[in-house]
């Protein structure tokens, strides 16, 4: 895939183009406070590297996990005010869609003047974003490009979603790589063909099942494999301890058995949680500070 500084260098530039930008905005909120920015941060280099080229950029991500269909709560409102905050110091003006494909979107991108960006409201308040159903998912992929021009993927936290906006929409407009992801892609290439020993690897998130294609690649790399989160569960369950109703993913428990034994064989360690605190029923589940 094209970077984007091989996309700024290229002859025709991006000066009067609509460039599609797929972030990653899903920030921890508290009502409608943003806890957390440091996803908007990560995205703003390559937001203002695109805006003071001239194009006009249109920022869309997801937040959350609504149900395909506007929910207040799930808003990207407080995550596109800060970003509008953050691009306003670099003099770029900011605008908000309240909705994905619909007449605020069309109206909010074919308003916009060389220079400035757009936020459209939440992806997956449209069921088509996350849709198993190919059709459906690509109907939603053809309504996104046709706000734009180009394509750029920025959005490393949900690159490996078979989802509209990161698998679809890009196979419909020429598209690039964004700062962030080949930083991201830079790393990986680091950690996965030249590394360094001890090599020790922190792994966590709720699903075993997100994470098999990592684990299977890092057990012919890694000396130690660190396993927290929900998914720490179902390696304790294929180790033969109870978990009670905690999180688990049954049917993983043949896979990762799998992978035990073939740590074992290669002396890879797993190193698993081994103080975990037991409750009756998860909201019960508080901690207080020593």
């Amino acid at each position: 895939m094209k970077t984007i500084d091989e996309l700024l260098a290229d002859g025709d530039g991006v000066r009067g183009k609509r460039v599609f930008v797929r972030a990653d905005l899903n920030v921890p909120l508290s009502g409608t406070t943003i806890t957390d920015d440091g996803r908007i941060r990560a995205v703003l280099p390559t937001v203002v590297r695109l805006a003071e080229a001239g194009a006009r950029v249109i920022v869309a991500s997801h937040l959350g996990r609504p149900k395909g269909a506007p929910d207040p709560a799930f808003s990207l409102a407080p995550a596109a005010a800060r970003l509008g905050e953050l691009l306003g110091q670099h003099g770029i003006h900011t605008e908000f869609a309240t909705d994905t494909v619909g007449e605020s979107a069309r109206a909010v991108v074919a308003g916009l003047a060389d220079g400035q960006v757009a936020v459209l409201e939440n992806l997956r308040f449209n069921p088509g974003e996350t849709a198993k159903d190919d059709a459906e998912r690509g109907a939603f992929a053809d309504r996104l490009a046709a706000l734009a021009d180009l394509y750029v993927g920025d959005g490393f936290g949900a690159v490996h979603r078979k989802h509209a906006s990161v698998y679809d929409l890009p196979a419909r407009l020429p598209h690039a790589a964004g700062g962030l992801i080949a930083t991201e892609v830079g790393v990986l290439k680091k950690l996965t063909e030249n590394v360094e020993r001890p090599y020790v690897v922190v792994l966590g998130g709720a699903k075993v099942s997100d994470k098999l294609g990592v684990i299977d690649h890092l057990l012919e790399k890694a000396d130690r494999i660190l396993i927290g989160g929900g998914m720490a569960f179902t390696f304790l369950k294929a180790q033969g301890h109870e978990v009670g109703s905690s999180l688990l993913q049954e049917d993983q428990i043949p896979v990762v058995r799998e992978y035990l034994k073939r740590a074992d064989e290669r002396g890879v360690e797993f190193v698993l949680p081994v103080d975990l605190k037991v409750a009756a029923e998860f909201p019960d589940l508080k901690t207080k500070a020593p």
